[in-house]
């Protein structure tokens, strides 16, 4: 089973994301946050296997805190980064730091499980 936290500060947004992966037999939300500091938090002490994040959300952002979730010595926590831009800023920092994943919010419904779980590994 692979657990999951969602954190999105859309009520709608997260409530739906989670439901998707709810859905999902290998799937196991374990949690929601509704900002960048919840999820920072919820990710360390449940210690999920994926976290997945909006980028913009108030108090962290998702930047700072895949960065804060990430840095936890021996983690192994992955995280996939979920955004409404194409090309923004905010999209270029997050490839050029460590992430395990990036998926546009309208592409979510239809890619959102399989992006959580892992790849297998390259033969």
């Amino acid at each position: 089973m692979i657990t999951v936290v969602v954190a999105d500060d859309d009520p709608g947004v997260r409530a739906d994301f989670a439901t998707l992966l709810g859905l999902e037999e290998d799937l196991d939300v374990v949690a929601v946050a509704a900002d960048g500091e919840e999820a920072v938090w919820t990710a360390g002490d449940l210690r999920p296997d994926v976290v997945v994040i909006d980028v913009r959300m108030p108090r962290t952002d998702g930047i700072a805190a895949t960065r804060h979730v990430l840095a936890v010595p021996g983690t192994r926590t992955r995280v996939l980064v979920l955004t409404t831009f194409d090309l923004d800023d905010y999209v270029l920092r997050v490839v050029r730091g460590r992430r395990d994943g990036f998926l546009l919010k309208e592409q979510a419904p239809e890619g959102l499980a399989a992006a959580v779980r892992p790849s297998p590994p390259a033969r």
